[in-house]
């Protein structure tokens, strides 16, 4: 991502903070995305003939399936037994969370078709060169779906559960007044008994999150992984970044 102007980067991924130049490096500064540890980055970059850029594709070269959230070792498996290697295969996602945004970064006043098409051939042909398997494009969003089946693209469904403030609630008793009367007060008298229990909560952004309150973060995050006996993907150094450079996109609730 250093290879990339972040000013450039951003102007296409716009206010996706997963998509944004700082939160992509900061997985590369802290050694999450690297070689050594199957995530090595091949970004593509789509410049004009004046050197603009008007089109990119984060790009992973993976040498396993892990942190990505969609389990495909079954086609691994399958792959194995036809005497084949499903690794290396390219990837394009946000590593090690499953959040759905766009994977072709493509700028508002180009033609988007012909810029797509540079970039899925570009992805094809690393494909080649590196001798991946196969190219994945992981949570894309819907209307993006016609450029990547467009250039030969197979789909897979899978299934997300997403919560949609419908009503445009701007407070809680607003969108408390949409339930049954039953319902508000069973919602009152939990949240009453929360009070007398002596529980407050603070909302925390990045800017205020101190060296304690950091190590409090990066503990409860790697706790999640251990208790299942695995290794944490993101290590302290990475949220110590993100809290420098995506201060108003990190909250933490205290």
């Amino acid at each position: 991502m250093d290879d990339l102007p972040a000013t450039d980067w951003n102007g296409l991924a716009g206010d996706d903070p997963f998509l944004s130049h700082e939160f992509l490096a900061a997985l590369e500064h802290c050694g999450s995305t690297t070689p050594e540890t199957g995530w090595q980055p091949q970004h593509l970059a789509c410049r004009d003939a004046t050197g603009r850029l008007i089109g990119a594709l984060p790009l992973y070269l993976k040498s396993h399936s892990y942190g990505e959230y969609v389990f495909d070792w079954s086609w691994a498996e399958a792959w194995q037994q036809a005497g084949l290697h499903y690794y290396p295969k390219l990837v394009s996602a946000v590593p090690f969370s499953p959040v759905p945004g766009q994977r072709l970064l493509i700028a508002p006043d180009v033609n988007r078709e012909a810029v797509a098409k540079a970039l899925l051939e570009a992805s094809t042909e690393l494909a080649q060169t590196t001798r991946a398997s196969s190219i994945h494009s992981l949570f894309p969003v819907q209307n993006e779906l016609p450029d990547w089946t467009r250039h030969g693209f197979l789909l897979r469904k899978d299934c997300q559960f997403h919560w949609h403030n419908h009503a445009k609630d701007h407070d809680f008793e607003s969108w408390l007044a949409r339930f049954t009367a039953h319902k508000r007060k069973k919602v009152h008298r939990e949240r009453r008994r929360v009070r007398e229990a002596g529980i407050r909560f603070r909302l925390l952004h990045g800017c205020d999150l101190d060296t304690q309150r950091l190590d409090t973060v990066h503990r409860f995050y790697a706790a999640t992984y251990l208790k299942r006996g695995r290794s944490p993907y993101l290590n302290r150094q990475f949220f110590d970044e993100i809290a420098r450079t995506l201060p108003e996109n990190l909250l933490v609730i205290l």
